[in-house]
């Protein structure tokens, strides 16, 4: 194995994290503040990736594809949340996975009857490469990693220095005693679910060229994107970046050093993990009751 493979394995691994980490930090915010699995967020991932593919088609520019995704995401998520998503906010966990699960699944259909059934190509905007260490990397991998790590910044600020983030974390605490201070926890709610969803709609644009975008292309990357939720903890950001950090590699390298890896390994680091701590690397205590 040649040092070269094995830097473009880590570059693509990266750039893969970049991916995982936009799709499932939506998950651990929708479930660190509202207790609820918010499976339609692969609908989301979906939805921006054929958005970008049909602005990118009509104007030929890829920047306003992906302005004009997270825009289309928005509306539908706020559609979505206000009319379906808040009767289940009371209820338990199971109640959200099948609600949302089932939104996920109609809204696949609706993709399938708008865009049919065949694969989309998406050019990459960025062309060219960079030379690592001799290794060609495309640059459009580059700036996936610089994006994803960007993105991780700007929440981390939101969540720790704005008034609202400080809200939104209080409530992922207690959103009780966060209500009996006179907070609109349904607002909160309302901004957290917008939030996860137009960072996995984000996910969906950066990655649609890298791939064919396809209707199921949001169940192809459930396995993995819940994986990724779940060695990091349910609920922590930080995990979730380690954790997308950790599976993007494992898959890459795995698939370099023999091809099944690149299924098996992560499940297996998965297992490993949750049997040394059952709550993920950076679970509270409180995910494990």
């Amino acid at each position: 194995m040649n040092g070269q493979l094995i830097i473009s394995a880590i570059v693509l691994g990266l750039s893969m994290s970049g991916v995982y980490f936009l799709l499932t930090v939506g998950l651990s915010l929708c479930y660190g503040l509202m207790r609820m699995i918010s499976l339609d967020q692969f609908l989301y991932y979906a939805l921006g990736a054929y958005m970008v593919y049909t602005i990118t088609a009509a104007t030929g520019s890829f920047w306003l594809g992906a302005l004009g995704a997270m825009l289309t995401t928005l509306i539908v998520a706020f559609a979505v949340e206000r009319l379906i998503n808040k009767r289940v906010y009371s209820k338990p966990v199971m109640f959200s996975m099948i609600l949302t699960f089932g939104v996920n699944l109609m809204g696949v259909g609706l993709i399938k009857y708008i865009w049919g059934l065949t694969p989309k190509p998406v050019a990459s905007p960025i062309g060219g490469s960079l030379h690592i260490l001799g290794t060609s990397v495309p640059g459009y991998r580059l700036f996936v990693i610089l994006l994803a790590v960007a993105v991780y910044i700007a929440v981390q600020y939101f969540l720790n220095k704005t008034i609202l983030g400080t809200a939104i974390r209080a409530g992922i605490d207690d959103a009780e005693k966060v209500e009996a201070l006179g907070i609109n926890i349904s607002r909160l709610f309302t901004v957290t679910f917008i939030l996860s969803s137009v960072l996995s709609a984000l996910a969906g644009v950066i990655h649609a060229p890298f791939v064919m975008v396809s209707p199921e292309m949001g169940m192809s990357i459930t396995a993995f994107a819940f994986m990724v939720v779940i060695i990091g903890g349910l609920g922590s950001i930080k995990g979730t970046m380690v954790s997308a950090l950790i599976v993007g590699q494992v898959v890459s390298l795995g698939a370099v050093i023999w091809a099944p890896l690149a299924e098996m390994a992560p499940f297996l680091v998965m297992m490993i993990i949750l049997l040394i701590k059952p709550t993920g690397l950076y679970g509270s205590k409180l995910m494990s009751r």
